[in-house]
């Protein structure tokens, strides 16, 4: 019996974000989940390039779910150290669990 896959998506989750500067620049989506009445995302730098992904000094970034006046979601940095540090933990502990059991 063959499986069909015409709906299963295996492309990356890219959002493509401006900076307070202006800049955009292209991140894929790796986690998210809600804590309270919050959402957050776990982003890193996408890179069409292999080798550029290879090359890059990786970091996770946080960023919090918010809403316009036309009710469009936004993405924002966290502004509180003590949030950011208690949602990147979580996201840090939720990969680590996801890729110690693989």
């Amino acid at each position: 019996m063959a499986d069909n896959f015409d709906n299963f998506d295996m492309g990356a989750d890219l959002f493509t974000l401006v900076d307070e500067d202006n800049v955009e620049q292209t991140f894929e989506k790796i986690d998210e989940m809600d804590v309270g009445d919050e959402h957050y995302y776990a982003l890193v730098p996408y890179y069409d390039d292999p080798t550029k992904e290879l090359e890059a000094d990786t970091e996770l970034v946080v960023l919090k779910s918010e809403y316009d006046e036309n009710n469009e979601e936004t993405l924002v940095t966290i502004d509180s150290d003590e949030e950011y540090e208690k949602i990147g933990n979580m996201f840090l502990e939720r990969l680590n669990e996801l890729y110690d059991g693989e």
